[in-house]
C-alpha cells in the first residue's frame, strides 16, 4: 500500500458514487443481446478457457466458425474495450494497485497521480487533472474502488509462461504456482550460480556438480560469501555501537517547502528551529542539488544539510541520520554521518538522503510537508 493511501482514506460517497457509474457501464456493455443463450453457448461462457485470452483452442474455434467461437470473439472485444476504458489517463495502462479519480471522474492510477503531485511542487503550480485541467489534490481526489475491482478481474499475461489470468491471483501465480518460474538451486548457499525455470530445477540440482566440490573449494566460496556478508552487517553494527554512547537525542523533523528569492526561484525545504542535546539545531534539504529545472528531469533526489544554530564551548563531534518519520511510508536506507560543528564551521554539507529511488522521493514531494525522524549521537572524547 503506498503512502498516499495510508494518508488521504477515500470519502466513500464519492468514491462509491464514481464508481458506480463505471461498473454498471461495465454491466451493461457485458450483458450483450437480450435473446437467451443457445445451452452450447451458455456452456462456453463459463469455460475457464476464456478467461485465459486467445488461446490455439480458442482460435480453432473462431476459425470453424461456431457459436461458442463466436461469443468468445465478442468476449474478447470486450475485454479491449475495458482496457481503454480503465486504464489511466496519463500513463494509458492499467493501474496494478489503487486508483484515483479527479472530481469529474478522470482515473491516475496511484504512481501518475503522486507524480503530478510532486511535479507541481517543483513547478510551484496548482496540480490539475491531465484530461480536464481541474484541480487535483490529495483532499480533492479519491480512490474508485470499484474500477480497481474491475481491474482485478480483468487477465493479464503472465511474465514467464505467457499465459493470461484474473489480476487478481497472477502475483500468487507467479510466485508459486508457475512452472516456468525463475528459481535458484538450492546449492545456492555454497555458491551454485544456477537460476532458471522452476521445471527444469529438479534436474539441474540432480546434476550440479557442488554438492562434489572439496573442502577447500567449499571453503574459498563461503569466505567471499562471508566477506559481502560482512560489509552488508557493518552498518547495523555500527548502529548498535552508537546506542552506547552517553549523549543520544532524538526527534521528529517537519521539512517546509520555501523558494528561493532569486530571479530564477528554486524550491528548497527547512525545518522549524528544534532542540537536541541541549543545542539548537536546523535542518534544510534541496532537489536534486538545486538544478535548474528539476521537473524535467525523471530522476529525483534530496540531500540535507545539518546546521549548528548554538554557541559551543568546545568542538562537538557528532554522529547522526536520517530515518523515516512514524507516520510515513517512504523507504529510507540508514546511512550514518560524521561531523565536529564548531563556532567557525557549523554547518555540514549537502550530502544525500539515502531515499531507495525516484518513485519514493516523489512521495515525499507529493506531501505538503515532510516528516522525518533525526538521531544525533554526540561522541565524547
Amino acid at each position: 500500500m503506498s503512502a498516499v493511501e495510508e494518508r488521504e482514506p477515500a470519502p466513500a460517497a464519492s468514491s462509491a458514487a464514481a464508481g458506480g457509474g463505471v461498473a454498471a457501464a461495465a454491466v451493461m456493455v457485458a450483458s450483450g443481446p437480450s435473446e437467451p443463450l443457445h445451452p452450447v453457448q451458455a456452456q462456453e461462457l463459463n469455460h475457464p478457457e476464456l478467461e485465459e485470452g486467445p488461446s490455439s483452442k480458442k482460435r480453432a474455434r473462431l476459425e470453424a466458425g461456431s457459436a461458442a467461437g463466436a461469443k468468445a470473439g465478442v468476449e474478447h472485444k470486450l475485454e479491449e474495450r475495458l482496457y481503454s476504458v480503465l486504464c489511466c489517463t496519463v500513463c494509458l495502462d492499467l493501474p496494478k494497485a489503487s486508483v484515483y479519480q479527479c472530481t469529474n471522474g478522470h482515473l491516475m492510477c496511484a504512481g501518475c497521480f503522486i507524480h503530478l503531485l510532486a511535479d507541481a511542487r517543483l513547478k510551484e503550480e496548482q496540480a490539475t487533472c491531465p484530461n480536464c485541467r481541474c484541480e487535483i489534490s490529495k483532499s480533492l481526489c479519491c480512490r474508485n474502488l470499484a474500477v480497481e475491482k474491475a481491474v482485478s478481474e480483468l487477465p493479464s499475461e503472465c511474465g514467464f509462461c505467457l499465459k493470461q489470468f484474473p489480476r487478481s491471483i497472477l502475483e500468487r501465480h507467479q510466485k508459486e504456482d508457475c512452472q516456468d518460474r525463475v528459481t535458484l538451486c538450492k546449492y545456492k548457499r555454497i555458491g551454485c550460480p544456477w537460476q532458471g525455470p522452476f521445471h527444469e530445477l529438479t534436474a539441474h540440482e540432480g546434476e550440479c556438480g557442488h554438492p562434489t566440490k572439496t573442502g577447500n573449494e567449499l571453503m574459498e566460496i563461503l569466505d567471499e560469501m562471508d566477506q559481502n556478508h560482512k560489509k552488508e552487517m557493518q552498518l547495523y553494527n555500527s548502529i548498535f555501537n552508537l546506542l552506547s554512547f552517553e549523549k543520544i537525542g532524538y526527534t521528529e523533523v517537519q521539512f517546509r517547502p520555501y523558494r528561493t528569492d532569486d530571479f530564477i526561484t528554486r524550491l528548497y525545504y527547512e525545518t522549524p528551529r528544534f532542540t537536541v542535546l541541549n543545542q539548537t539545531w536546523v535542518l534544510k534539504a534541496r532537489v536534486n542539488d538545486s538544478e535548474r529545472n528539476p521537473n524535467l528531469s525523471c530522476k529525483r533526489t534530496l540531500s540535507f544539510q545539518l546546521i549548528l544554530k548554538s554557541k559551543v564551548n568546545s568542538p562537538m563531534e557528532c554522529s547522526f541520520l536520517l530515518l523515516k518519520g512514524p507516520y510515513d511510508d517512504v523507504k529510507i536506507n540508514p546511512v550514518i554521518y560524521h561531523f565536529a560543528f564548531t563556532n567557525e564551521n557549523n554547518e555540514t554539507d549537502y550530502m544525500p538522503l539515502p531515499i531507495i529511488d525516484s518513485v519514493e522521493c516523489n512521495k515525499l514531494l507529493a506531501a505538503k510537508n515532510i516528516n522525518l525522524r533525526l538521531f544525533i549521537f554526540q561522541i565524547q572524547k
